[in-house]
């Protein structure tokens, strides 16, 4: 059953698109949403490898050579293979990012992150101080460069000082007198 009063208030697309020439576009392009949602899907379906590489990037190695867990290349480093294999185990349970940190800082201690994080007030202040440093350091440079510029240049001795101003005028005057000029 065809409601005739809708149909000739609301045009039928198709003919609407004829009227004003887009058919042909929009045929061409009809299945570019279904291309772009397959290409979002794809790309957020990956493999952990990456997950893998951010979280290993995110820790050091606990055998005290300074370095990035996944860099750790020193021969003889039992703990890198060693905290790579619980990383990975720890991936494949499905354990959240943050699950897999706060199982490394409980086994091997805060010193396995990188970076602090910003919880708890002594982390905080790991963030800010290097900032804070760097703006006094910047502020001191000033300072000394200002006092620098602003000091009277030393005269060395038997050098005369430069006479300028009012007592100018009056040595000018003196010579004048004195030599009838």
């Amino acid at each position: 059953m065809r409601l005739s009063f809708i149909s000739h208030r609301v045009p039928h697309f198709s003919r609407f698109l004829r009227e004003v020439g887009l058919s042909k576009s929009v045929k061409r392009f009809r299945f570019l949403p279904a291309v772009l949602l397959g290409a979002l899907l794809l790309l957020s379906a990956g493999d952990d490898s990456a997950r893998i590489d951010r979280l290993g990037h995110q820790m050091m190695c606990a055998c005290g050579c300074n370095q990035i867990l996944l860099e750790c290349n020193h021969v003889g480093c039992s703990y890198s293979s060693r905290m790579r294999n619980e990383l990975v185990a720890a991936v494949d349970a499905g354990d959240s990012d943050g699950a897999v940190l706060q199982t490394f800082i409980q086994k091997y201690g805060t010193t396995v992150l990188a970076a602090p994080t910003m919880i708890g007030w002594v982390n905080r202040a790991a963030w800010v101080i290097p900032y804070a440093v760097l703006g006094l350091g910047i502020l001191l440079v000033a300072f000394v460069v200002r006092v620098w510029r602003n000091r009277p240049l030393p005269t060395p001795a038997g050098v005369p000082i430069p006479v300028a101003g009012a007592e100018l005028e009056r040595f000018r005057s003196q010579a004048r007198k004195e030599t009838d000029l």
